[in-house]
């Protein structure tokens, strides 16, 4: 989580490799650089960097712009519901003054030249969230789509009788 400039320029340092970082060059020597055997590797891996902050409460939000402005910082992702708790509407991250905070740092984020992304398991929130300029939308998340699955084939079973047990691994 971020919430404000410094600790953005802070992220940045420790993302990038040295002179414009502080990231150790010692991965040139590992399985991604195919074990040294990448002439350029640290070059092509600082040019190919992402990095995406994330903001998570009202302090972040209200130091938007700055930390949208720090040069490598690449995309802002927005948390919607540690940032309707900081708002004091803990648990509701669709209450109408979180959704106005929430579609203006979009908009904000759009506006900077950076890629704006968000998480919402509400489909008509993430289809406004696209039509505002999201660059990236995450629809859910990996244990509740886990838990929809097994739901759903738990359910088809729920009225076979169970077998007695017959000592197989699974």
């Amino acid at each position: 989580m971020v919430e404000n400039a410094a600790q953005a320029r802070e992220l940045v340092r420790a993302l990038r490799y040295p002179p414009q970082g502080i990231r150790g060059v010692g991965s040139a020597l590992a399985r991604a650089s195919r074990w040294n055997t990448i002439a350029d590797y640290l070059d092509q891996a600082d040019a190919q960097m992402c990095l995406l902050v994330q903001i998570e409460n009202a302090e972040g939000l209200a130091n938007l712009d700055a930390i949208a402005a720090v040069e490598g910082v690449d995309g802002v992702f927005i948390g919607p519901a540690d940032l309707s708790a900081s708002m004091g509407h803990r648990g509701n991250p669709g209450h109408p003054q979180v959704q106005a905070a929430i579609e203006d740092a979009i908009v904000r984020i759009v506006k900077a030249g950076k890629a704006a992304g968000i998480l919402s398991a509400d489909e008509n929130l993430a289809r406004r969230y696209i039509e505002l300029g999201a660059t990236f939308v995450a629809v859910g998340v990996d244990t509740t789509v886990l838990m929809r699955g097994l739901q759903s084939l738990a359910g088809k079973f729920k009225d076979v009788p169970v077998a007695a047990n017959t000592g197989g691994v699974y």
